[in-house]
Formats: C-alpha cells, sequence, structure tokens
C-alpha cells in the first residue's frame, strides 16, 4: 500500500482538529457581527484567558490530586467557561456598550485596546514566558497502513467530540430556546426586536457570554494538546478564526464552523505537503480565492439594506 493514502488520513485528522478549534473561536466572531454589527478584536486574548484559567484551575486540583482524569478535564473546562464567560461580559460592558452607537471605527479601536490591555494583563499576573501544560491524556490511538502508521492522539479525539457536542448543542439552543429566538430577532432587526418588547442589551450580552465561553473550551481544549502556552497565542488565533468566520461567511454560525474546518484542514495540508513556512499563506490564499468569487463567504448572505 502506498503511503500517500496513511498519511492523507493522518493529516486531514489533525487539520480537523485544528479546525475545530477555529471554529469553536469563530463562532464567538460571527455571532456579535450578527447581532451588532461589529467585530469582536479582543475574541482571540479570551481564548487565551481560558487557556489560563484551565492551567491554573488544573495547578490548583494537583495532577497528584487521586481524581480521574475526566474529573480533573471537567473542572478545568467548568471553571474557564465560569470565569472566561464573566470577562465577556465585562468585555461588552467596558469596550462595546459605551461606544454601540458610535462610528464603527470606535468601536474597533475600542476592541484593540482591550485586546492588547487583557494580553498585557496576563503577561503582568501569569509572566511573558511560555508556560508548560501537564498532559492528561498522552496516549493515542495508533494503526498501520501498509509502512505507515497514523498516530492520533487522545487530546484530538476530545478536542473533535466535545466541538461537535458543542456545535450540536449550540444549534439546538439557538433554534428552540426564548434566548436563541430572541438573538435571532435581533440579527434580522435590531430595532423592531426592541420594539416588540425583546431586552436587546441583554441579547447582546448574552452573545458576548456565549462567544467566550465557546472560546474558552477551545482555549483548555488546544493547551492540553498542545501542552504550552503564552499571554499571546490568542492574537494569531484570533486572526485565524476571523479569516475562517468570514471564509464561512461572516454572520452566520455554519458558516463559522464549515469556514474553521476548511481552515484548519488548508492549513495542516500546506504545513504537511508544501512547507510549515507557508501554511498561512495558502489560509489567507484561501480566504482572498473565495471572496473573489463570493464575497460574501461560502454560506454568507448578501447583506441587504433597509430602507
Amino acid at each position: 500500500m502506498s503511503d500517500f493514502l496513511p498519511q492523507l488520513i493522518q493529516q486531514l485528522f489533525n487539520g480537523l482538529s485544528l479546525g475545530a478549534i477555529y471554529a469553536l473561536i469563530a463562532i464567538g466572531y460571527t455571532m456579535v457581527y450578527g447581532i451588532i454589527g461589529m467585530i469582536n478584536f479582543a475574541h482571540g486574548d479570551i481564548y487565551m484567558i481560558g487557556a489560563y484559567i484551565g492551567l491554573v484551575t488544573l495547578s490548583a486540583i494537583g495532577t497528584q490530586s487521586g481524581l480521574p482524569v475526566w474529573a480533573m478535564i471537567g473542572l478545568m473546562l467548568v471553571v474557564a467557561v465560569f470565569v472566561t464567560g464573566v470577562y465577556g461580559l465585562v468585555v461588552e460592558q467596558v469596550a462595546y456598550k459605551p461606544v454601540r452607537q458610535s462610528p464603527r471605527l470606535v468601536a474597533l479601536i475600542s476592541a484593540i485596546g482591550m485586546s492588547i490591555f487583557l494580553q498585557n494583563w496576563v503577561a503582568l499576573g501569569q509572566g511573558a514566558r511560555d508556560m508548560a501544560v501537564p498532559s492528561l491524556l498522552p496516549g493515542a490511538i495508533n494503526f498501520h497502513m501498509g509502512n505507515f502508521e497514523v498516530f492520533i492522539p487522545y487530546t484530538r479525539v476530545l478536542i473533535i467530540a466535545v466541538t461537535v457536542v458543542l456545535m450540536i448543542a449550540l444549534t439546538m439552543y439557538i433554534k428552540h430556546s426564548r434566548m436563541g429566538r430572541a438573538s435571532r430577532a435581533c440579527a434580522q432587526d435590531m430595532h423592531m426586536a426592541n420594539l416588540l418588547g425583546i431586552d436587546t442589551n441583554k441579547v447582546i450580552s448574552f452573545t458576548f457570554v456565549l462567544g467566550a465561553v465557546l472560546a474558552a473550551v477551545g482555549g483548555v481544549l488546544i493547551a492540553l494538546a498542545v501542552g504550552k502556552l503564552n499571554p499571546f497565542i490568542g492574537f494569531l488565533a484570533g486572526i485565524k478564526a476571523f479569516t475562517a468566520a468570514v471564509l464561512g461567511g461572516i454572520g452566520s454560525i455554519p458558516g463559522a464552523m464549515l469556514g474553521g474546518v476548511i481552515l484548519g484542514v488548508a492549513e495542516t495540508f500546506a504545513a504537511a505537503y508544501i512547507s510549515s513556512e507557508y501554511k498561512d499563506i495558502v489560509a489567507f490564499g484561501l480566504l482572498v480565492t473565495i471572496l473573489m468569487f463570493r464575497p460574501s463567504g461560502l454560506l454568507g448572505k448578501p447583506e441587504v439594506e433597509k430602507v
């Protein structure tokens, strides 16, 4: 058997796990844009904070505490989700709510300022150096295909499994819950939703918190998979996730999921079959190519001017 097929399967799995992380972060971008038409450029740093909260929680528990691995990971996720959700709410209240009626450039500058503040806040509190994250799931699924051994780490399996569950839960929540219906109403027409008695301020805050929660899960999972983090990992991850959101169609939750997967797979294949130095070129080149032929993204809808 040729080694091409097993190597393809290996890289496809790596790309799917990376794309799952991008999708978790991209949903936060696309939901905020869908509701208030602004981009939360501090969102990548929320993802970074989620990873740090998970590490601090694990340090407090101790790897020798005797708790099962699933319990330790569960506690990391629960604490990270709660604390990072609070950060998401604070970002909305401090950086966005006061400038919501201002020109979009003002909100953009405010978001960039919040991003720089969060980076330095964590760097001062935890140090700017790389920090090691203990490996809680060191094993992997191994199987041979010809002369090639396909290696699938348990942490990558966990990323894909948790992401799939969260995507299904989010879709059902947005579709069937009261807050989900209110969010869709605000996305269609904020002014009319307000006239109909929907608390639009509450919906906007909820959107920021929900996006922060999903980003926190991605931060904890990628920290466990990679084994290290620093205060600056959120910037590039945020830019890539924003690219994924635009690729899939900014404002579309399924588009954010699809864009994340496509970007993750394209980046992984570029690193494996061309060079790791070209992965960013291929990823952003893919974005430019798609937007040339479909400016609204793969699943996005052209913006209709309301008169």
